[in-house]
């Protein structure tokens, strides 16, 4: 016990040293040193371990210290990563796991295979969409979450996994043996060329890849060898990663010199101001920036630097504000500290950090308004943005909302959502067997949503016959998606979305008519007079 009550001081000492000497300035101002604190913690700490009515191990005291110690700070993004935590979070920042290469969800209860990712095992092998996942060494995949399909067919490169597979069309489960390979997701999902002549690009996951850049300017050169001449760019629900990509993702569409973003923090080293270095790629390529209530960290970061720059105009909804800055801090092989150090502020000065009850606000799919007006910030080109927290668009266009009827209807399904879900995708991959679905896109019949509601029934689905023909339309919509899906791929599912899509429809739009950059904003101002004045 002594022994580990020095390591207890030097911890307290280490804790001291990473936060400025706080605790030593708090200790002060409290009449006792941080010395005499952390020889009171420790007798503490010896009394709970000799005399607490349950036994709990000294190891666990400890963790309850540190975790506790932690908590106090109120900091959600603030955290001890034990061997576990560590691991997950080597994977989310550096785009790599080992594993097959698949994208997959429960459906009907099986582990079915939403896409295979280009150039992995699964995509050698042949799997597709559709694909269920019925075994694993032998075992039944029934009743699985994605959880444990995840932690079972993930493991390390090199190592080798049999599975049944269970494919639309084929009387008897196929057994493949897939040897696991090194995976890199990549951030981006779509890229394709819209109505003629207007390029998209979703980046959608996280920019935790080392190579985003690179990939984004593979995409766009393709968009414009295929006669792009504008870009929507979609930030929407990417809710960021490593600052060091999305300071390289807004280099590529600024001027050398011009200011990505600024980090302020307390202690020496934490304080920094983020330039693009390199000339632009297409600075004649007018471009609109989609964001909404799920873009964060590292996406504000490039959405607030292009409008700061006015090098694109910002559509959608208010973004969700989170502007710290995490430094993990090595403390063993398996385990580190996330520690916010700093915040980020865009290059006008304002800060990207919104207050936790407005990020609440956003989560429920409350509208926020313009901003705190008593912050006013400059672009380069003199338009005002407001501070506040989060970007807020230049043009706000709300997404697609349910009907009355088909709130009701949502509503009406409750806890057996999943088995709707269900109902579709067993249709959808039976028209696919069947190969009853000959061309696009899919026109969804009455017999069509009949069918789905009688598989709804079957599993045990409450709803009237007036609230599923009140919701026909959604029915309809979402039935379309799953069969897209499923028969002609994801690619064609997302063409679908967005063409479905308001927000990417009014992008279109925008830069249907705008030649320039200057003509886009010109656009979106004489729209927002019109909305105003009606």
């Amino acid at each position: 016990m002594k022994g580990q009550r020095f390591v207890l001081l030097g911890l307290v000492g280490f804790v001291s040293f990473l936060s400025g000497g706080w605790l030593l300035q708090q200790g002060a101002q409290q009449g006792g040193n941080v010395y005499q604190k952390a020889r009171l913690f420790d007798d503490v700490l010896g009394y709970v371990s000799e005399y607490y009515v349950d036994s709990i191990s000294e190891a666990d005291l400890y963790d309850l210290a540190i975790d506790g110690l932690l908590k106090e700070l109120d900091d959600p993004y603030t955290g001890f990563l034990r061997e576990e935590d560590f691991r997950e979070l080597t994977e989310s920042t550096t785009g790599n796991y080992g594993g097959l290469g698949i994208r997959i969800d429960v459906r009907d209860g099986w582990i079915t295979i939403i896409a295979p990712i280009a150039g992995t095992p699964a995509e050698d092998a042949g799997l597709t969409t559709g694909d269920r996942i019925v075994e694993v060494e032998g075992e039944s995949t029934y009743g699985w979450n994605n959880d444990k399909a995840v932690e079972v067919l993930r493991g390390e490169p090199g190592s080798s996994v049999t599975i049944g597979i269970a494919r639309p069309g084929m009387p008897e489960v196929m057994p493949y043996t897939l040897e696991r390979a090194e995976i890199h997701i990549k951030a981006i999902q779509v890229a394709t060329v819209l109505r003629g002549d207007v390029g998209y690009v979703s980046l959608v996951n996280s920019f935790v890849s080392e190579t985003l850049a690179d990939e984004l300017t593979e995409a766009i050169n393709a968009l414009q060898a295929s006669g792009a001449n504008s870009l929507v760019l979609d930030l929407r629900y990417n809710p960021g990663g490593l600052l060091d990509q999305g300071v390289a993702v807004a280099d590529l569409f600024l001027d050398p010199g011009d200011e990505v973003v600024a980090t302020k923090g307390r202690a020496r080293g934490t304080s920094e101001t983020y330039a693009a270095k390199a000339r632009q790629r297409w600075p004649d390529l007018p471009m609109v920036v989609l964001v909404n209530q799920g873009t964060a960290s590292a996406s504000e970061i490039i959405a607030g630097a292009l409008q700061d720059h006015d090098r694109a105009l910002v559509v959608g909804t208010a973004t969700f504000g989170k502007g710290l800055v995490q430094n993990v801090l090595r403390l063993g092989r398996y385990e580190a500290l996330r520690l916010t150090t700093a915040r980020w502020y865009t290059p006008s000065g304002r800060t990207i950090q919104r207050d936790r009850e407005a990020q609440q606000l956003l989560a429920r799919g409350q509208d926020l308004g313009p901003g705190d007006t008593t912050q006013a910030f400059l672009t380069d080109a003199g338009r005002t943005v407001y501070g506040g927290g989060g970007i807020r668009p230049d043009l706000v266009v709300a997404p697609d909302t349910l009907t009355t009827p088909e709130q009701e209807f949502v509503r009406a399904l409750g806890a057996k959502l999943p088995a709707y879900r269900d109902a579709m995708t067993s249709y959808a991959l039976e028209l696919k067997a069947e190969n009853a679905i000959s061309g696009r896109p899919v026109q969804v019949t009455d017999a069509m949503r009949a069918e789905v509601l009688e598989r709804m029934r079957e599993k045990q689905v409450d709803i009237t016959d007036a609230q599923y023909a009140d919701a026909a339309d959604l029915v309809s919509q979402q039935l379309a998606y799953e069969i897209e899906r499923y028969v002609f791929g994801r690619e064609a599912e997302s063409r679908r979305r967005i063409g479905d899509d308001p927000q990417v429809q009014k992008a279109i739009d925008l830069l249907a008519e705008a030649e320039s950059s200057e003509q886009l904003f010109s656009l979106a101002n004489a729209e927002r007079g019109t909305r105003r004045n009606p």
